[in-house]
C-alpha cells in the first residue's frame, strides 16, 4: 500500500502514453502523471527523508501539513487542551537542533505562563559567558579503578531489537563524534553498537543478555569478557524501567532474528523470556554482593545499577544493605515513569512507577540521608530533552541527564506509535529490512551529534545567564514554579536537600523518611511485620 502512488502514478502514464496516439489530449495527464512518477522514483532514491523514502509521493503530505502548522498551532492549543505539549513545541526544538537550524520563535513564549505549574530558572544581573559547552563528570568511586569522564547528557537505554539496526548504528556513531555515551538497553551489546565505535554503558536486565547461561542464569565469564570491550566504560545492572517497572517481558521466537540471538546469546525458534525480577539475588544484601561480584569482574570500570522508584522503604533497604557491607556502587540512574516504550500494558505506562521528580529527589535525599551521597553519583532519564530539562533534574540532585525520547526524534522518529507493530513509517523502531532501509545512517548520525551539541550550548546560555560556571552549580533555590494563581514557591521550598546523615542520627526531617528508613531492612525486601498498636501505620 505504501507504494501504491507511484506504481499507480507509472501505470496511468503507460496508459496514457499508449492511447495518446488516438487521444492526444491524454497527453496532458501522462505528463502530470509522468511528472508525479518521477518523484515518487526521486523519493526513494534520495536519503535525507526517511519518511519519503518509504512512502514516496504520499509522504509528502506530512510536509505540507508540517509547513501550514503556524497558522493552525493557535486553533491546536485551543481544540485540544489534553494534548502532551512535548508532542508539539519540544518535538519541534529537536527537530530544529538536530538539524542545525534557527530554534529561535517570535512573540515570546509558547507556554502557559499564568497557569499554576509553571517553572522557571532564575537569572543573574552578572550572567556569565561560558566558552567551554563539553560539560562532564567523573564517574567512579573510591572502589572504581577505571573511573569514567562522561558528558552530563547520553543516550538512554534502548534495545538493539526495539530499534533498528540503522538507528543503533546512527545513535552510536553520533555518540562516537559528540564524545558522548550511548546506553546499550537490555539487549545486548550488538554488531552495531560495535561498528559505531561510540562509548557504550553496557546494561544488564533480569535476561542477563549478553552474558547468561543456557538457562538465562548470570555467566561471569561471559560478562567479565563483555565488560572488558574497549568500547564499554561502564556496565548498568537494571532493576525496573520507569514504562513498566515490576513487568517482565517475553521476545517471540516469531521476532527473534539471527543478529538479534547473536547480540543476546539466546537461541533461535524459542521465546526469550526477561524475568520481572532478578534470578539472582532476592534481599539487598545479595544484591550488593551481586554488584561485588559483578565489579570483581568488570576490569576495574564503574558499576552500578537503574531503577524507577517503587516502594520507598525498598529502596532504603537497598541503602542499608550498602552501609552494613561496605558496597556502594559507583552510581544509580533514577528512571522517572515518564519513559517510554513499545512494550508497556497501558496501565502500567500511566500508573505504576513513580515520577522523575519525586524519585529523584527521595533517592538523593536518601542517600544524603545516609552519609553516602558523595560516594556515588546519581543519573536521571524521563523525558529530558531540552536545556531547561537538564539544568531541573541538576538542581535537584541528578550528576548527569540520560534522553531516550530526545535523541530517537533525532534520527527521524515521528511519534507514529507504530513501534510495535513492526510498522514504523520511518526505519527507527522495526526490524523490516525494507522500511529500515530507509534511514540513512550518515545524516542521521550527523543530526544525533548536532542535537547533543546544540543542547549543550543552550545548557551552557541558561547557565551563564544564572551567574553560574557549570550546569551541576544549579541548586532548588535557582528553581522556581508557580503553584496557583499569585502564589509561587522555590525548589527549594518544594524539593529541599535534606541535611548529611541526619537518617544515621535518627532525626524526622518530614516526608515520612525516618518512619520508613526505621522499617527498612538490609536482610530483605519483605516489610516488617507492624506491632500491634493502633498508631502503627504501614509504610511502603
Amino acid at each position: 500500500m505504501r507504494f501504491t502512488p507511484l506504481v499507480g502514478s507509472i501505470v496511468l502514464t503507460v496508459l496514457c502514453l499508449s492511447y495518446a496516439y488516438w487521444e492526444p489530449w491524454l497527453l496532458l495527464p501522462a505528463l502530470l502523471f509522468g511528472w508525479l512518477g518521477g518523484v515518487g522514483v526521486y523519493d526513494m532514491l534520495q536519503s535525507r527523508h526517511s519518511i519519503l523514502r518509504n512512502y514516496p509521493i504520499l509522504g509528502h503530505m506530512r510536509f505540507i501539513f508540517e509547513g501550514i502548522r503556524p497558522e493552525i498551532r493557535q486553533y491546536l492549543i485551543e481544540s485540544d487542551q489534553d494534548e502532551e505539549p512535548f508532542s508539539r513545541d519540544k518535538r519541534s526544538l529537536i527537530y530544529q537542533r538536530a538539524k542545525g537550524v534557527e530554534d529561535k520563535r517570535p512573540f515570546g513564549t509558547r507556554q502557559r505562563v499564568y497557569d499554576s505549574g509553571y517553572e522557571w530558572i532564575t537569572h543573574s544581573v552578572v550572567p556569565k559567558h561560558l566558552e567551554d559547552h563539553d560539560f562532564r563528570i567523573q564517574i567512579g568511586g573510591p572502589d572504581c579503578k577505571v573511573p569514567y569522564d562522561a558528558s552530563i547528557y547520553n543516550i538512554s537505554a534502548m534495545s538493539f531489537g526495539a530499534l533498528s539496526a540503522n538507528a543503533i548504528l546512527a545513535l552510536n556513531k553520533g555518540a562516537a563524534k559528540g564524545g558522548f555515551a550511548h546506553d546499550t538497553g537490555e539487549g545486548g551489546i550488538s554488531r552495531y553498537h560495535r561498528e559505531g565505535g561510540g562509548d557504550l554503558i553496557y546494561e544488564v536486565g533480569s535476561g542477563y543478555f549478553g552474558c547468561r547461561t543456557p538457562e538465562g542464569r548470570f555467566d561471569v565469564e561471559k560478562f567479565a569478557e563483555q565488560a572488558a570491550n574497549p568500547q564499554v566504560k561502564m556496565i548498568e545492572l537494571k532493576l525496573s524501567q520507569g514504562a513498566k517497572p515490576g513487568h517482565g517481558g517475553v521476545l517471540p521466537a516469531s521476532k527473534i532474528s539471527h543478529e538479534i540471538a547473536e547480540a543476546r546469546h539466546i537461541p533461535m525458534g524459542q521465546d526469550c523470556v526477561s524475568p520481572a525480577s532478578h534470578p539472582e539475588f532476592s534481599t539487598p544484601i545479595e544484591m550488593m554482593q551481586f554488584i561485588q561480584k559483578m565489579r570483581d569482574n568488570a576490569s576495574g570500570k564503574p558499576v552500578g545499577f537503574k531503577l524507577c522508584v517503587g516502594h520507598r522503604r525498598e529502596f532504603m533497604c537497598i541503602v542499608k544493605a550498602m552501609l552494613e557491607t561496605d558496597i556502594v556502587p559507583d552510581f544509580i540512574v533514577v528512571d522517572g515513569k515518564e519513559g517510554g516504550t513499545g512494550a508497556a500494558p497501558l496501565e502500567f505506562a500511566n500508573h505504576m512507577g513513580m515520577p522523575l521528580v519525586e524519585g529523584l529527589t527521595f533517592v538523593h535525599n536518601t542517600l544524603r540521608g545516609a552519609g553516602i551521597r558523595d560516594r556515588l553519583k546519581i543519573g536521571a532519564s524521563g523525558k529530558l530533552v531540552s536545556a531547561f530539562d537538564i539544568a531541573k533534574a541538576l538542581a535537584l540532585g541528578a550528576d548527569w541527564a540520560n534522553s531516550a525520547r530526545g535523541f530517537m526524534f533525532s534520527v527521524g522518529c515521528i511519534q507514529a506509535q507504530a513501534c510495535h507493530t513492526n510498522h514504523c513509517p520511518v526505519g527507527v523502531a522495526t526490524q523490516d529490512p525494507i522500511r529500515q532501509r530507509a534511514l540513512n545512517v550518515t545524516d542521521k548520525s550527523e543530526r544525533v551529534y548536532r542535537f547533543h551539541k546544540n543542547t549543550m550550548k543552550a545548557l551552557a546560555e541558561m547557565t551563564g545567564a544564572a551567574g553560574l560556571d557549570h550546569p551541576g552549580d544549579f541548586r532548588p533555590y535557582h528553581l522556581l514554579m508557580r503553584e496557583k494563581d499569585h502564589e509561587m514557591a522555590t525548589g527549594e521550598e518544594v524539593y529541599p536537600y535534606l541535611p548529611e546523615g541526619f537518617l544515621l542520627r535518627g532525626e524526622d526531617r518530614g516526608f515520612g523518611y525516618l518512619m520508613r528508613w526505621v522499617r527498612a531492612d538490609a536482610s530483605t525486601f519483605t516489610r516488617l511485620d507492624l506491632p500491634d498498636d493502633s498508631t502503627a501505620i504501614p509504610i511502603a
